[in-house]
């Protein structure tokens, strides 16, 4: 398990901030990653360009200082952030495709544009953001907006709110957008010395087992090659596809109400199930594969999303930046659910929902995450911020997978006039051969996979978490 923790946000006087250590992380030799979110147009797109302008000068910089900011080295070699004057016209960018064509040929030069800002460095001596217009109607929508902005200003719950800020509601924009609220799940008060004791050893154990883990898989050992792990160093370099599939957030929480788990139980536990489905369709031999995931969670435990004005103030506990923890997460092993045995097929997609749940809640309560939050400053203190960077990327490269969530909004939200019927986000820049994002919107979860083409078979594994997740609905509501 590695843990990420900003530092505090400096004053607004300060000429020149520090960049925090997972900025300086997320920005190093080892690891450059970059945020994607796409929101999907229900009419085609007919903003004025100066209407983009406005929209970014008044709504998007004011978020915070960073965005009209570029990183720096300051005489004492400290890496810093410096306010620069922004030329909106150099991060606005407006894809030309030929006219007259079908959706099915925009879609694939959708896929081929979204492949090439994917993996393009961001221009020196700009802010570490850009926008994009792709006016054309793909077969998903009728024109796209992609927000492409740098992971060293910020993590998803920052980054969400910033983009977010950019919107309105579409039935009635004096009204803010609202998210759903994170019931954090407590367990129930037991009293007495001898409970306060177990809960103690317990708390130990599993801070020891979990530490000792996340230790012996960065140093010692990595996963076995497999179906979803290639072993290949140029991994994150390589040209990648993404596709995304819808789920109805009812059925996941009715699914989650029959299981006593939470939604985030039930969503990981279906991408885990259908990647093994895909591991053992392409090679049966791989159902005993040792695979783990790396679990992205917010660390910030808060029951709603903040106001951006709450996360600017230089001195809240709630601050801007980047508050999560890497849990490694076993993959749990396939077995019995290809014999023929329908009702034993049923049971074991049900184990792996409840197996995900319980893995989770464990390493999420578990005091590893604060020690060795601890461990990693002290290391980057003694080290260095690219010796910590490349420590971490060892950590990222040992493992099979990356899964991650964000929260979008409850009701339709419209940029400027134009109403977003989707929204989906991908990472790029990562060290896996699959990497699993999650985000709500509208009463749907939308899950998009990124593969490394020539390697995933994107279409099979699409597929096969589709089937996961029809078993686990089968086997929990009927």
């Amino acid at each position: 398990m590695q843990f990420l923790k900003e530092e505090e946000c400096c004053a607004e006087q300060q000429l020149l901030p520090p960049v925090s250590p997972n900025g300086l992380f997320f920005n190093s030799s080892a690891v450059s990653l970059v945020i994607l979110a796409v929101f999907e147009t229900e009419e085609p797109i007919s903003l004025p360009y100066s209407r983009v302008v406005h929209l970014l000068d008044t709504r998007l910089l004011p978020v915070h200082p960073r965005f009209s900011s570029i990183i720096v080295t300051g005489e004492d070699g400290v890496k810093r952030w410096e306010k620069v004057e922004v030329n909106l016209q150099d991060h606005i960018k407006t894809p030309v495709f030929p006219e007259g064509k079908s959706p099915e040929f925009y879609d694939r030069c959708f896929q081929d544009y979204f492949h090439k800002i994917s993996g393009e460095k961001f221009p020196e001596g700009r802010p570490l953001w850009e926008f994009h217009l792709v006016k054309y109607p793909t077969l998903n929508a009728a024109g796209n907006v992609i927000f492409k902005i740098h992971h060293a200003i910020g993590d998803g719950y920052s980054l969400m709110a910033a983009m977010i800020s950019c919107f309105t509601r579409s039935d009635d924009p004096s009204l803010p957008l609202t998210f759903p609220k994170n019931r954090i799940r407590r367990s129930s008060a037991a009293h007495g010395r001898a409970a306060f004791l177990s809960r103690a050893l317990t708390s130990a154990i599993n801070t020891a087992s979990d530490m000792w883990f996340s230790f012996s898989k960065t140093k010692f050992s990595e996963d076995d090659l497999s179906p979803i792990r290639s072993g290949d160093p140029a991994v994150g370099s390589r040209p990648v596809s993404v596709v995304t599939m819808t789920f109805p957030l009812d059925d996941v929480k009715e699914i989650k109400g029959r299981l006593g788990v939470t939604v985030n139980d039930v969503i990981t536990g279906t991408i885990f199930l259908g990647t093994r489905l895909y591991m053992q369709e392409m090679d049966p031999g791989s159902q005993a594969a040792e695979t783990t995931a790396m679990v992205l969670m917010n660390t910030r435990m808060l029951p709603n999303y903040n106001s951006i004005q709450e996360m600017a103030e230089p001195k809240t506990t709630l601050a801007w930046g980047n508050h999560f923890a890497f849990l490694h997460i076993t993959v749990p092993k396939l077995i019995g659910m290809s014999d023929g045995d329908e009702l034993r097929s049923r049971r074991r997609a049900l184990e792996f929902v409840r197996t995900t749940s319980a893995t989770i809640q464990k390493k999420r309560f578990s005091l590893a995450i604060s020690l060795t939050a601890k461990l990693l400053d002290l290391y980057r203190k003694l080290k260095g911020h690219e010796a910590t960077a490349s420590y971490l990327y060892k950590a990222l490269k040992s493992t099979s997978m990356a899964v991650t969530n964000m929260v979008g909004p409850l009701e339709q939200m419209a940029l400027v006039d134009q109403p977003v019927k989707g929204m989906y986000f991908v990472v790029a820049g990562t060290l896996h051969d699959v990497f699993v994002t999650i985000v709500s919107y509208m009463g749907q979860l939308r899950v998009s996979v990124v593969a490394e083409k020539g390697f995933i078979d994107h279409d099979k594994l699409k597929s096969c978490i589709q089937m996961a997740f029809h078993h686990i609905y089968e086997s929990s509501c009927h």
